[in-house]
């Protein structure tokens, strides 16, 4: 009986065996399969390199971090990387500037230029330049700004009017300034709401030195423009009379008084000259 038993136990495990082995090789014949399709089936791909980890801004991108794995063509992502000596110079390490899941392609505005650390400097186009303006609770939108955000930046400020009084008015002066860092910080993949002390934006000469001069007279506030807003700002500029809808009132003009005009002769009596008023004739 025990023989039996045993006979019957020894079988199971050989069919168990034959089992797992036939249903591999039947997976790697459908992969297999899958792989020639996608060759010969219409579906044109590309090797790019993809991340082999999650990784985080600020990370150094290794070879171990990557691989390469095929990818459609129609799809392929602008800036993505299929050779090894473009990812990886020597000598000049890249650095993340956007976080990445596990087979994400990596694409270069995702990662820094060779050599190039993930502070500001690398997110400035050329031509442009970095400016902070100092910021509180009120002034910097409750600590919802990130880096990678779009910000209308408004001046508020005493202005001598043409009738030579003193006002108080709120002006825009520049629209959908992008923003680079918050305080010391340009990670764009930060949620975390932060009560800023400062906001980096990127803007070219011109704005940085209307910019520095709004700050220094006056007090400058943002406005978070949203991700998809294109629209074209226009020239506003508010004071309290127009807040309120008080229609402000001219100064009469100081009247002008005509001086009276005096008509005079000359006459001389003796060796002396005299004048005598005269009525004027006209």
């Amino acid at each position: 009986m025990r023989a039996v038993f045993g006979l019957v136990l020894i079988v199971g495990i050989g069919l168990a065996g034959f089992a797992v082995y036939m249903a591999k090789n039947q997976f790697s014949a459908y992969e297999r399969e899958l792989a020639r399709r996608a060759n010969e089936g219409g579906i044109d791909t590309i090797e790019i390199y993809v991340a082999n980890k999650p990784m985080k801004y600020g990370d150094e991108i290794k070879p171990e971090d990557v691989r390469l794995a095929r990818w459609p063509r129609a799809l392929k992502l602008e800036g993505a990387f299929e050779k090894q000596e473009v990812l990886f110079v020597p000598g000049q390490p890249r650095v993340m500037l956007r976080a990445v899941e596990r087979n994400e392609p990596l694409s270069a505005v995702k990662v820094t230029k060779p050599g190039e650390t993930a502070g500001i400097t690398s997110l400035l186009e050329p031509g442009m330049r970095a400016f902070a303006i100092k910021v509180d609770v009120t002034s910097g939108v409750s600590g919802f700004l990130r880096p990678g955000h779009r910000v209308d930046v408004y001046w508020t400020g005493d202005i001598i009017a043409a009738d030579g009084n003193r006002r108080e008015i709120t002006k825009l002066i520049e629209a959908g300034v992008p923003i680079v860092a918050i305080d010391q910080s340009a990670d764009v993949d930060n949620a975390k709401a932060t009560i800023a002390r400062t906001v980096t934006v990127s803007a070219n000469q011109r704005q940085v030195a209307g910019l520095a001069q709004a700050q220094s007279t006056g007090r400058l506030s943002l406005s978070l423009v949203g991700t998809e807003d294109d629209t074209v700002a226009e020239d506003i500029e508010i004071d309290q009379d127009t807040l309120l809808g008080i229609a402000r009132v001219e100064a009469p003009a100081p009247v002008v008084k005509e001086e009276e005009k005096v008509c005079t002769i000359r006459t001389r009596r003796g060796a002396e000259v005299v004048e005598i008023p005269i009525p004027c004739t006209n």
